[in-house]
């Protein structure tokens, strides 16, 4: 047997390296910019529409669940999560304002007291996710703190039936987004740069 076979049959260690793309900025983008464009309707700006659904459907849905197969394979348990999740919630959320609007399901409208559990649940899973990136970056942070606000904010709202509070929820909402966007911009820049362009 040549050393070289025998080299290779006392390999115990095989190291691999990753060189698939950080798959994050696109769940943070698909989850920041559908946030926005939602919560200006929260705000009171424009009527829930076909554009709102569109985006909570293919960029906030279906983007975001491709970003946590992604990072599936990366073995980010994290990322799994929060992307895969949080893209299921705008699906279920495209399917809550959808289904009622269909002959013979009008009656599917969720009271809103159910609707208010719903985004309660959200965010109590947001409120733990937000302790998991205690230990990540502090950008990351601010945009899990932000959407537990936000999911409680409108769970209260609807709740209460309070306009007031629907409409804070909004602007605050707008906030959440923007600092998905801004977490999502700056990670394609530091990397594209290979220096820190923006801080995290």
């Amino acid at each position: 047997m040549s050393q070289d076979i025998k080299d290779v049959m006392n390999i115990r260690d095989v190291k691999i390296k990753d060189l698939t793309a950080n798959p994050a900025p696109l769940g943070l983008m698909g989850f920041g910019m559908t946030t926005v464009l939602l919560n200006i309707h929260n705000a009171g700006f424009y009527p829930m529409d076909a554009m709102i659904l569109s985006m909570g459907f293919f960029y906030g849905g279906i983007a975001q669940v491709i970003a946590g197969l992604m990072e599936w394979k990366k073995g980010n348990t994290f990322g799994t999560t929060a992307f895969t999740s949080y893209g299921l919630f705008w699906l279920s959320l495209v399917g809550i304002n959808l289904l009622p609007k269909i002959d013979n399901y009008t009656a599917l409208k969720p009271a809103s007291i159910a609707f208010a559990a719903y985004l309660f649940m959200w965010g109590l899973f947001t409120l733990y996710m937000f302790v998991a990136t205690l230990k990540g970056s502090r950008a990351l942070q601010v945009v899990f703190l932000a959407l537990a606000i936000l999911f409680f904010l409108l769970a209260a709202g609807n709740y209460l039936g309070s306009a007031s509070i629907l409409k804070i929820a909004g602007y605050e909402g707008i906030f959440t987004g923007l600092a998905a966007f801004y977490t999502a911009m700056g990670q394609v820049l530091n990397e594209s740069y290979g220096r820190k362009i923006i801080p995290l």
